[in-house]
């Protein structure tokens, strides 16, 4: 009772309630904000990793000394491996290609058999135009929708694709040229890839890069990405030929290191914002107690013990803390469960295209809200709220009833 009333405005103790009301929406902020950018980062990773991982293999195999001719013998032992999913031959090279205009752009093809495509979740279950039911005979190709619409092409438009490693003459090598036939067009969703890929069907790719009966690599998807090493002395005993593998956390090391750095220094930044409105609460209660002490002399003259006292001016700092932490954790999880609608909504206000996908590599802003971090953003803010109130209330509490009359 008494708490409450301590935290109620009354002219007198207008400068109390502000600050009190400043630590509020200081604390309310600061675990909104945490709560709503380390989903943000969360969702990122989640993004990335799910589709940097779900169209390029987990583990890659490449040949040694030997060119990979008999690599439907050595996908079949490699797929068989315990822990690995599936496992794809493939032919890939840098080419430059144009659509019907004159604009022109630079481009990845990988050639692979249409059964493999089909197992490449993030490609197949995101065509949006055209079919890849008969990918392996059709003699087309497919693009991201990224690249079809930077080259300005349709369904069943032709690419014209241009690879330097062409025939070899008496006078040189020439690049080749060829026109194939755009028969679907996907939306991996990373704008990267949407904007570079081409999958080309593995016979094809093998004539127009020079690669009669052979692959370039075989790749592996295995049932959890983070185990590969493990898998590595397996998969090259079972390719029962010289050869050696790099795994995706070898290819991306540096890219999911960056954002691990970026998501801890994101989380102490923040934390800031917390600690300064736990300062506030400190700040709040010595006022409060310096105006409160008249009223502690009469409490201990009427038998209050200092632990009474101390109880008192404990929760009235803490309320301001559960109060800010509770409001702020729905307010996270509310933007964190909406993001993408707020975020559309303010590019429609502002007309402009916020979080362009040309930047950041994804088409959508993702949030994954982990309720392991929640608990320990709360916990800290309200641990944060606690500790700030225990230095004022001791010293409200070893206030005696003539010393405390001195602050009036």
């Amino acid at each position: 009772m008494l708490a409450g009333r301590y935290l109620r405005s009354r002219r007198r103790d207008a400068g109390v309630s502000v600050i009190a009301g400043f630590s509020f929406v200081g604390i309310m902020l600061g675990v909104a904000a945490l709560i709503i950018v380390m989903s943000v980062m969360n969702g990122f990773r989640g993004e990335l990793l799910t589709r940097i991982l779900g169209v390029n293999g987990h583990v890659i195999m490449l040949p040694i000394d030997q060119p990979l001719r008999d690599y439907d013998e050595v996908t079949k032992r490699i797929a068989a491996v315990p822990g690995v999913d599936f496992a794809m031959p493939l032919v890939q090279g840098q080419v430059l290609a144009s659509g019907a205009g004159t604009s022109n752009t630079g481009a990845l093809v990988k050639g692979v058999r249409g059964a493999d495509l089909d197992e490449l979740a993030p490609v197949s279950e995101n065509i949006r135009q055209g079919t890849l039911a008969e990918f392996d005979t059709g003699g087309g190709v497919a693009i991201g929708i990224r690249l079809a619409e930077a080259l300005g092409l349709r369904l069943n438009d032709n690419i014209t694709l241009i690879s330097p490693e062409g025939d070899v003459t008496p006078l040189g090598t020439t690049p080749r040229v060829k026109a194939y036939p755009v028969t679907a067009i996907f939306e991996i969703g990373l704008s990267e890839y949407d904007a570079a890929y081409v999958y080309m069907p593995l016979s094809e790719a093998q004539l127009f890069f020079n690669q009669d009966d052979q692959v370039q690599s075989i790749e592996m998807f295995v049932d959890d990405p983070d185990a590969v090493r493990a898998l590595q002395p397996k998969v090259e005993a079972a390719a029962g030929r010289p050869n050696y593998t790099v795994t995706w956390q070898d290819q991306n090391a540096s890219f999911f290191s960056a954002l691990e750095v970026e998501r801890n220094v994101m989380f102490i930044i923040l934390t800031l914002i917390i600690l300064v409105a736990a300062l506030n609460i400190i700040s709040g209660l010595f006022m409060l107690v310096k105006d409160k002490g008249r009223d502690i002399a009469i409490l201990r003259t009427m038998g209050a013990t200092r632990g009474a006292v101390m109880r008192v001016f404990l929760i009235t700092g803490a309320s301001i803390g559960l109060a800010g932490t509770f409001a702020g954790l729905v307010l996270g999880v509310l933007f964190g469960l909406n993001i993408e609608n707020i975020r559309q909504f303010f590019s429609w206000l502002s007309g402009t295209v916020l979080f362009n996908p040309e930047f950041y590599f994804l088409s959508r802003l993702p949030a994954e809200i982990d309720p392991t971090e929640v608990v320990l953003v709360v916990a800290m803010a309200v641990g944060l709220s606690f500790l700030a109130t225990i230095l004022p209330s001791w010293q409200a509490s070893r206030l005696d009833p003539v010393e405390a009359l001195r602050y009036e």
